[in-house]
């Protein structure tokens, strides 16, 4: 689902053009999804990693930082709080209990939040990069 969400924001957000990506149907939704080669490799990347830190249980946050190309200041932190499915939020864990129903709404869920508070935003003036941080567990 992450990988989703930072191809919305980074989409609408304006971070890269929007020719750069192209509507897939995933988990039977439409789905933003990035055809600029460099941006899927490293998405890609990243996101294998990610999933190995989710497994060992060593990730809690994902943190997109979008930044001003021009001052390195940043302009925008979008936070995502991460658990494995099955897990409740002090960390117990339990049998997995969503359906393919309940992952397609929680997807729709997010965008929506992600399409709402885009909304409220002024438009990003400058250039722009982002980066991807990642809070681990203490």
């Amino acid at each position: 689902m992450a990988v989703h969400s930072i191809n919305s924001i980074l989409y609408m957000r304006g971070v890269y053009p929007q020719d750069d990506f192209k509507m897939q149907k995933k988990y039977g939704l439409n789905v933003l999804v990035t055809t600029e080669p460099e941006l899927l490799k490293y998405l890609e990347t990243i996101m294998g990693q990610l999933k190995e830190w989710i497994l060992q249980r060593s990730v809690q946050k994902l943190v997109l930082v979008i930044a001003s190309v021009n001052s390195g200041e940043v302009l925008e932190r979008w936070q995502f709080d991460l658990q494995l499915e099955g897990e409740s939020a002090s960390g117990a864990t339990g049998a997995p209990t969503k359906t393919e129903k309940d992952v397609q709404q929680e997807i729709q869920a997010i965008i929506r939040q992600i399409t709402a508070s885009v909304t409220f935003l002024p438009m990003l003036e400058d250039v722009c990069t982002f980066a991807m941080l990642f809070s681990s567990v203490h």
